[in-house]
């Protein structure tokens, strides 16, 4: 015992307890490892004292059933806190509740919301998702902040992002028509793996469109993308098989097996 315990009476101080930061990390850490358990274990008093992430997330393990029974209503009730609390998780998660009409009534319109609130925070996945509406949704259709929207989730790394905004100035929506465009980030989703953008890049190649017609390049990304699991490829496959021979074919299904690029992060 040092001098300054003895003058404490032999006290040892109490370690500090951890921080909130550092239980959030330590519960997500968790979660990645599969034990949601310990991880809702450390949310849970956290949500209680209104920590907004922890809410989301224990929304979210409620949602999907992760270390508890699926629950929608309680799913609803802690993203719902958290959203209400401007946690942009919290509000894309309870924004896929409502798109989906789980727990909640269908409501395209206060998804949208939703998701634009956690938009505006930078969170890439709701970026990608409200330009998915803003496309695909016949009352909400605006091209143009599609396009931004999309752009900021590309910029970011969403390949999907990236496959929407080919598909923008390949279809001349909102932006005037741009095949060489649209090829351009078509190519950079492929090489992130994204199936549609895979099977996109080889019907831009089958067609020589944006890009110089090369059958093997088309063949190849084709095979990709059907393999990946978009259905927009079956339609190139066999004309693109048609147009070459045996060697063609032998050549492309090799390039197809080929690792991809590294993407910088």
């Amino acid at each position: 015992m040092g001098w300054l315990d003895r003058l404490r009476g032999g006290r040892t101080p109490e370690p500090p307890s951890p921080t909130v930061a550092e239980q959030l990390a330590a519960a997500s850490a968790a979660a990645r490892k599969g034990d949601h358990a310990a991880a809702l274990a450390i949310w849970g008093p956290l949500a209680r004292d209104g920590v907004a992430r922890a809410q989301s997330n224990i929304g979210a393990c409620f949602a999907e059933g992760l270390g508890v029974e699926r629950d929608l209503a309680l799913a609803v009730r802690w993203l719902s806190l958290a959203a209400e609390a401007g946690d942009p998780i919290g509000q894309r998660n309870l924004a896929t509740l409502h798109f989906r009409g789980e727990g909640v009534a269908r409501d395209d319109g206060r998804a949208a919301a939703l998701y634009r609130a956690a938009a505006e925070q930078g969170d890439a996945a709701a970026q990608d998702m409200l330009s998915w509406m803003l496309v695909e949704d016949g009352v909400l259709f605006d091209p143009a902040e599609a396009r931004l929207w999309a752009q900021r989730a590309a910029d970011q790394g969403v390949a999907t992002a990236m496959t929407r905004l080919g598909m923008l100035h390949h279809n001349a929506l909102g932006v005037a028509r741009d095949p060489a465009e649209a090829a351009r980030w078509w190519r950079k989703a492929s090489e992130c793996g994204e199936p549609d953008a895979q099977a996109m890049l080889g019907a831009a190649y089958h067609l020589g469109s944006g890009v110089p017609a090369d059958p093997v390049q088309a063949l190849a990304w084709l095979i990709r993308g059907q393999a990946g699991g978009s259905a927009l490829a079956g339609r190139f496959l066999g004309p693109a098989r048609a147009v070459l021979d045996p060697a063609g074919i032998a050549e492309a299904e090799a390039l197809s097996r080929r690792p991809l690029p590294e993407v910088a992060p």
